[in-house]
């Protein structure tokens, strides 16, 4: 038999995240573009940001037929949060300059490739990258690499960059709470087998 669902957070009923996701304002519009195979991952990152940001959208699909007018949004200035070599850091830009459109593909690096490889309007969009060192509290998971981080720590970072001094931690909570809660299910020892330092 099936666990009772939240409808908003999507967690069972027993562990629904709503009452620690917050509802922050930001100048930065946050478009999340989710591929389906992370909509019903245990750690949905994107659905937590997407809930607790109010300038904030998220999309799931692969080819995303509508990207003209989701990336042509008057007032904003469209980027693609995505590693590539002529990626510009975010500190380049400054609360003077038009307000960012702030495109996250979420899914692993493989399927976000692929996605930009289906939707050639992402690929051309000018590339943004996060500070390099972010450290992930992501600890049910081996990151592929140094400063590989989840999405919502991704948006975070990228959010607390442009829109200093304003806080975006609080959108850390329901993550960290998630976390907390896979622990527990698994057990200390599981997790110290499976997780803790070699």
């Amino acid at each position: 038999m099936s666990r009772i669902q939240c409808p908003r957070c999507l967690r069972p009923q027993t562990h629904c995240l709503c009452p620690l996701i917050p509802s922050l304002d930001s100048r930065t519009r946050v478009l999340l573009l989710q591929h389906p195979s992370e909509v019903n991952h245990a750690l949905n990152t994107a659905r937590l940001a997407a809930l607790g940001l109010k300038n904030a959208e998220l999309i799931v699909g692969e080819v995303f037929e509508d990207l003209p007018v989701l990336l042509n949004r008057p007032g904003y200035q469209a980027r693609l949060l995505f590693p590539a070599e002529e990626a510009q850091p975010l500190q380049a830009y400054t609360s003077t300059d038009e307000p960012l459109l702030l495109v996250v593909p979420d899914g692993t690096w493989r399927k976000a490739r692929k996605m930009l490889h289906l939707n050639p309007l992402l690929a051309a969009l000018p590339r943004v990258t996060l500070a390099e060192g972010g450290v992930s509290r992501y600890r049910l998971r081996k990151a592929p690499g140094p400063g590989a981080l989840s999405t919502v720590e991704a948006i975070v970072q990228a959010l607390q960059t442009l829109e200093p001094p304003t806080t975006f931690e609080p959108l850390l909570k329901p993550f960290e709470a998630l976390i907390e809660g896979q622990i527990a299910a698994m057990g200390e020892e599981t997790f110290q087998r499976n997780h803790g330092p070699k």
